[in-house]
């Protein structure tokens, strides 16, 4: 995933309001009006707030006739995690040689304390 797609994703989920309206798109598609009638939030921010996470790729409005709808998309969300994951082995990686370095006798330590 490359950095802006990152920044985008971290910003749109920075947000306690659009984080709240992921969590409940996660339990199925609803209209910004439906939303609102759950959240303490008028429609007109819940637009607004689901035009951030639209352009983030984390949700995705969907026609229902004369609604509109909109979806929580899981595949951003999921390359999000395998890159935090990669971030997180890295530093694993990190920390156990930094860890070996620092357990390691020095090079003249051993042959001076004989």
């Amino acid at each position: 995933m490359s950095e802006p797609g990152l920044v985008a994703v971290f910003a749109a989920l920075g947000d306690d309001t659009r984080w709240r309206i992921l969590i409940a798109l996660g339990e199925g598609e609803a209209s910004a009006s439906a939303l609102a009638g759950r959240l303490p939030v008028t429609r007109q921010a819940i637009a607004k707030h689901l035009a951030v996470l639209e352009e983030a790729g984390l949700v995705e409005p969907v026609r229902v006739g004369r609604e509109l709808r909109y979806r929580a998309l899981g595949s951003e969300l999921g390359r999000t995690a395998r890159e935090l994951d990669r971030i997180g082995a890295e530093w694993e990686r990190r920390l156990a040689l930094i860890k070996r370095l620092a357990e390691s006798p020095a090079d003249g330590e051993a042959s001076s304390s004989a």
